[in-house]
């Protein structure tokens, strides 16, 4: 299969482009969950990276776990560069410095999309394992150094690291060396989505300093607690951020189609190429004016790629994705969409979250955004801390996975999946204080049993 080729419709006017988002919305009943998970790939005699080429590379790995479990190969060129689920819509991955991502299916239950995330470590392991292969779940691996990580074979990441090094100081640390949990919720209308993008765009630091995790840097501690994150405000101030726009009277569907307009461009993909157009303007390629294809006008394809390379604290598609957190173990990556579910698929817990946010002000915000990376849940806000702004939205959070009363075969609701968070909370340490305990104690000074200690599904 050679890299997807997108619609070739073409764009008549606005509303064509506005379309693309509107037509997300959907009845309640058809609401879905998405879970989408990185994690590092390395060798376990020595804790580095895994090539792509080589008998035990991530090219042999794609091939093994597509002889398993009989996905399509998804190529880019000659080279195989991911998997994809024909059944049910999942797909693999590979991120610049080899990260592997599950891109999960549409589900109905955080049950379901737990036991996916389960199923998939699961048979990933037992291929790894022969190879000498392990995965680690962190927001940031602790001791590769940027220059002895080798790229995957993906044109389009040749076009974005040099533009990324333009345009901020840390967008390769955060294509080759970090990793996520996100998850792709639905909305049911323009005003529906309104208020969810509100409230998850308020609340996302509340969830990245819950899931901190990336304590550690070029095999020392970084000084932060989600490094990750700090990653983020480095990268690209143009397609990044808080959307301080989104709580601004008359926000809807147009008005983040026009903050995507004014997007820079990264490229333009023709017959299975990628052109580069890094920092071009789409206004002027709508006008037929991009330089590097005089004339041409863009087609519903080219939009939604655009799209896809903005990277806001949520992102708009034809469903709201939240982008704040670090990667982590099989229970984090329940426990994301967990929380997210409880607090934006129930009405009354929606209403709640909102009510706890709504008087929050831009400026408030944004230092959040800016404090919560370095200190986490420890961070000072109005007159209590995050952990304490924490606690308010995981009860939140429970009562709406209560309410929506999803069991699974032993009578349990979705609920249980916020143990870790419970956790963190109660106990007021999170991943990254726990790994920096460990660090100066137990491990005295050696990273090495972090790999051993916190290989992801195994």
């Amino acid at each position: 299969m050679a890299v997807a080729q997108k619609s070739s419709v073409p764009i008549e006017g606005k509303a064509d482009l506005i379309e693309v988002f509107s037509r997300g919305s959907k009845p309640r009943s058809r609401w879905r969950i998405g879970t989408e998970h990185e994690k590092f790939v390395y060798f376990t005699a020595d804790n580095s990276q895994v090539p792509y080429e080589g008998k035990n590379g991530i090219k042999a790995l794609l091939e093994a776990t597509r002889r398993r479990s009989g996905w399509l190969p998804v190529l880019d060129g000659k080279n195989l560069v991911g998997l994809l689920d024909p059944d049910n819509g999942g797909a693999i991955s590979l991120e610049p410095g080899g990260q592997f991502e599950l891109s999960g299916a549409p589900l109905a239950t955080v049950h379901q999309t737990c036991a996916e995330s389960s199923d998939h470590l699961r048979l990933l392991n037992e291929i790894a394992e022969p190879m000498g292969i392990g995965f680690l779940g962190m927001g940031l691996i602790p001791t590769w150094r940027l220059d002895e990580i080798s790229p995957m074979p993906k044109a389009r990441y040749s076009i974005m690291a040099p533009y990324m090094e333009k345009v901020g100081t840390l967008g390769t640390s955060m294509m080759f060396r970090s990793c996520t949990v996100q998850v792709n919720l639905d909305f049911e209308s323009e005003a529906d989505m309104v208020k969810k993008l509100r409230v998850s765009l308020a609340l996302q630091p509340i969830a990245t300093a819950m899931f901190a995790n990336s304590p550690f840097l070029d095999g020392k501690p970084n000084g932060f607690s989600s490094y990750r994150s700090h990653i983020w405000q480095h990268t690209d101030n143009d397609r990044t951020g808080m959307l301080p726009f989104a709580f601004e009277d008359g926000m809807g569907f147009e008005r983040y189609v026009d903050y995507v307009l004014d997007v820079p461009m990264y490229f333009v993909l023709r017959n299975g190429k990628y052109i580069n157009c890094a920092g071009e303007s789409f206004r002027e390629f709508l006008k037929g004016n991009l330089p590097q294809l005089p004339g041409e006008k863009p087609v519903m394809g080219d939009w939604e790629d655009h799209i896809s390379t903005i990277f806001p604290e949520v992102r708009l598609k034809q469903f709201l994705e939240m982008r704040g957190a670090d990667g982590g173990s099989w229970g984090d990556i329940c426990a994301l969409p967990a929380l997210w579910v409880g607090l934006l698929y129930d009405q009354n817990s929606l209403d709640a979250a909102w009510d706890l946010v709504k008087d929050w002000s831009e400026e408030e915000r944004q230092y959040l955004r800016n404090e919560v990376p370095k200190t986490a849940i420890h961070t000072k806000f109005r007159n209590e801390t995050v952990n304490d702004v924490a606690k308010e939205v995981l009860k939140i959070s429970e009562s709406g996975l209560k309410a929506r009363a999803r069991l699974n075969w032993e009578q349990s609701d979705e609920s249980g999946f916020l143990a870790p968070l419970h956790k963190i909370v109660a106990q007021n340490m999170t991943s990254a204080d726990r790994l920096l305990k460990l660090y100066e104690g137990e491990w005295n000074g050696n990273l090495d049993r972090l790999f051993e200690d916190h290989m992801i599904g195994s």
